[in-house]
């Protein structure tokens, strides 16, 4: 029965994502919390049956007449699907309600059967109320560990060239190339990169930065990688100390990707030549981002994993970097705020942890934190305390003039008492005082 459900999710799931769906085996690897829910609470109603004279169904009967649940809800939402598909066509088409509605329906029915069927078959109240809050704990894994085999790429399957409208122009494909080329390429770029690192200057608060933007999909990203990079030349001399991680298929042969490794690698590197007593590590982190604190990766057909704070926090201690300041220019990126804080460290983003930032779309030549922070604030001053402030106000009254409805995006600082020191030392040395 398992393997059936399994296998008929494989099926509708091709049928109603279409010819351009892809197919991810580690679907397989999902909805396993949800079925152990599921066995606790058949667990608890045939145990609670064992004493009775004539004692109810055992576990594994119970989960079996479930998982025949799955199987025969799964085929009715498959008609469904398929009565939709018809009438209405390719589901990128569905009204968002209707979409809501054909997957809430099915797993609102399996739910009502599943508690009325382990409700009838309990053998005690204590059993019975246990069974019944239990399932709500499957709906929540059915939402948050859904059973996924099959991967569309976005609706808009091309990333337009820069000379989209002129005669002979072609679109670019989707993607990043993973051409012979380009993958050679790659394997020397961050080698490059890293080993051109100068040594630290003796004497000097010396900036080393670095950049990480792994959203190939809008090429906003890209272009706030290349303006802070600029500025952190410009403004506080890290120039040759500077490492550029961009996922775009215009720098896929000139900059090394935006992906994990690639970023723990240049961490490590710069702690390795660096004064970790008087030097300074910037990040500068851009991408879309979720209130799960997770900074999205885009970088098909390269399976790369979305980085957390937690994540880069441990990267940078085990590097045994001291001085950090980090920036993140993302939705919802105050939620970093807290993992990164430390005494050492200076962190500021582009929101809160309630609210998203503002011109991250394909068609914003920068996002409203870069361009307040890392072009207007940061060009009168040396201070990111100070850059930061004028930055939210030039934010707030942009995003009002824009119509932004969700509400102020609200970015945050927060600045370690210990590294407060070195860099009004570095706001000095580059003033010239």
């Amino acid at each position: 029965m398992l393997a059936t459900s399994y296998l008929l999710a494989v099926v509708l799931q091709r049928i109603v994502y279409g010819d351009t769906a892809i197919f991810y085996w580690t679907g397989i690897l999902s909805g396993w919390a949800g079925l152990a829910v599921v066995l606790l609470a058949c667990w608890i109603t045939g145990r609670s049956t064992r004493d009775r004279e004539e004692p109810g169904p055992a576990t594994d009967v119970l989960f079996t007449i479930v998982l025949a649940m799955y199987v025969c809800i799964g085929l009715a939402q498959g008609a469904l699907h398929l009565a939709l598909l018809g009438a209405i066509g390719p589901s990128e088409k569905w009204h968002p309600a209707v979409l809501w509605a054909a997957w809430v329906v099915p797993v609102g029915w399996v739910t009502l059967a599943v508690i009325r069927l382990l409700s009838r078959a309990a053998g005690s109240v204590d059993a019975r109320v246990a069974s019944v809050v239990l399932l709500p704990l499957t709906v929540a894994t059915m939402m948050f560990q859904p059973v996924i085999f099959w991967w569309v790429p976005p609706a808009k399957d091309t990333v337009k060239a820069d000379t989209e409208g002129e005669p002979g122009s072609e679109p670019e494909p989707y993607g990043l190339s993973m051409t012979e080329e380009v993958l050679d390429t790659q394997t020397r770029l961050l080698d490059q990169a890293l080993r051109a690192l100068p040594p630290s200057q003796p004497g000097r608060v010396n900036v080393y930065a670095a950049t990480y933007a792994p959203y190939m999909s809008e090429d906003v990203f890209m272009h706030e990688s290349e303006v802070v990079a600029k500025t952190m030349a410009e403004r506080f001399g890290a120039g040759e100390r500077t490492v550029q991680l961009v996922a775009n298929r215009k720098t896929q042969t000139t900059l090394p990707w935006a992906i994990r490794p690639n970023l723990r690698r240049t961490i490590e590197r710069m702690a390795a030549v660096m004064n970790r007593e008087q030097d300074v590590l910037f990040l500068h982190l851009t991408s879309h981002g979720g209130k799960d604190g997770r900074l999205a990766a885009d970088t098909f057909p390269l399976e790369s994993e979305p980085l957390t704070p937690e994540l880069l926090k441990q990267w940078l201690d085990d590097a045994g970097v001291r001085w950090r300041v980090i920036s993140v220019s993302a939705c919802y990126s105050g939620s970093w705020i807290a993992p990164l804080a430390d005494d050492g460290t200076l962190v500021m983003t582009a929101a809160d942890a309630d609210h998203t930032s503002y011109g991250c779309g394909s068609r914003s030549p920068l996002t409203f934190f870069g361009q307040a922070m890392y072009v207007d604030a940061l060009k009168d001053t040396w201070s990111f305390t100070q850059a930061h402030a004028q930055a939210r106000k030039l934010i707030d009254t942009r995003e009002k003039a824009a119509g932004k409805s969700d509400g102020y995006s609200n970015p945050q600082i927060r600045e370690g008492a210990a590294i407060a020191p070195v860099l009004r030392r570095l706001e000095a040395q580059q003033a010239g005082r």
